[in-house]
């Protein structure tokens, strides 16, 4: 009996083996399919929004027929001294125009003055063609507004609905950048503590961070009205070979008044359903089922929320204490809060003076 026994274990076993087999093989087969079609996908969508070649022909075609016109025109087309390189976003145009607000007059000989593109003291048909097509994208307008300001990367010229500003060398506050392949298989969570990983030393990351603090000042309750940062990620945020803060991307820095009219009676049945961008929030009315007006946070809390691991990590042990508490209490500052003006200018100026003070003798000042 024991021999037969063995027998038929001995018999069984390449059926045993043969199932297994071609369970991997197929686990195998179906993960390599599944993979293969997620980079289809993505590398699609990449080349599909990223098609530089096709939008410099484009715009070049109207520019030689005198459809459009700008500064930038000659470079492009003629020149080929201004090229495309890398592509910094595959999102589609976000477009926000600008509501009523303050010093209109003084805003519109701002917009002229640019549409000038060779400065001869008038806007030719093709010259205003191109400044009204760039009009219709709310981050050329805010930056047009925002020229003088330190933080706002330099515009350099335009044609068409093209628009050229000056090289930001860091696109991105912190982190590394990997190819769009790497980033489909790195958890989010474990791909936000290895960004930490990758910043500049604390006293330049202070620098940046005061950078960052000045431009929500320059956003808040300006000339031109109030203005909300509508992602506040660190993929829109860059910094030179200096330091120096720089916007990277605007698509999502809004006028209040828009956003107000935009969020106010939208239909929602919870608070998710009343978000404008990422991080943009007003309140569902559950009575009458109608988003509210009034946005929840205000730019400079959120921004702290960014910073909040970005300056702790790395922070000089004498005042990690006092920096942790100021950051956590603009991070509860909210719009609604009694005097929010004089909270908001005052934790502003408290941060800022604290990482100055502790940078101001230092080289990476």
């Amino acid at each position: 009996i024991l021999p037969g026994r063995r027998r038929r274990r001995w018999l069984s076993s390449p059926v045993r083996f043969s199932y297994m087999r071609m369970k991997y093989l197929f686990i195998s087969w179906l993960v390599v399919f599944i993979g293969s079609w997620i980079i289809y996908v993505e590398y699609s969508t990449y080349t599909e929004l990223c098609r530089g070649h096709d939008c410099k022909k484009i715009i070049c075609d109207k520019y030689k027929t005198g459809v459009i016109d700008g500064s930038a025109c000659s470079s492009l087309c003629a020149k080929e001294t201004l090229y495309f390189g890398k592509c910094l976003s595959t999102k589609p145009n976000n477009q926000q125009k600008l509501g009523e607000q303050g010093n209109l007059s003084e805003l519109v000989n701002l917009i002229l003055s640019v549409a000038d593109g060779n400065k001869d003291g008038r806007v030719s048909l093709p010259e205003a063609k191109s400044a009204w097509a760039l009009l219709q994208l709310n981050e050329f307008l805010l930056m047009v507004i925002l020229q003088n300001k330190e933080h706002t990367p330099k515009l350099m010229g335009f044609c068409g609905d093209l628009y050229v500003m000056e090289r930001v060398e860091y696109t991105s506050l912190y982190g590394i950048s990997l190819p769009w392949i790497l980033e489909l298989f790195i958890p989010s969570s474990f791909r936000r503590s290895m960004d930490q990983w990758f910043t500049p030393s604390w006293p330049r990351k202070a620098k940046i961070a005061i950078g960052l603090l000045e431009f929500v000042e320059d956003i808040f309750h300006g000339p031109y009205g109030n203005f909300l940062m509508c992602d506040t990620s660190a993929k829109n945020l860059g910094y030179n070979d200096k330091y120096d803060l720089k916007m990277v991307d605007m698509r999502k820095i809004v006028p209040e008044i828009n956003l107000k009219e935009l969020l106010k009676d939208r239909h929602c049945e919870s608070d998710l359903d009343c978000v404008y961008g990422t991080d943009c929030r007003t309140l569902c009315d559950q009575s009458k089922m109608k988003c509210t007006a009034e946005i929840i946070q205000p730019n400079l809390a959120k921004t702290c929320q960014l910073l909040k691991d970005y300056l702790l990590r790395g922070a000089p042990s004498e005042i990690h204490e006092e920096l942790e508490k100021q950051l956590y209490s603009c991070i509860a500052l909210k719009v609604s809060a009694n005097q929010m003006e004089m909270e908001h200018s005052l934790i502003l100026n408290n941060l800022k003076t604290l990482l100055w003070k502790k940078i101001s003798h230092t080289n990476d000042s």
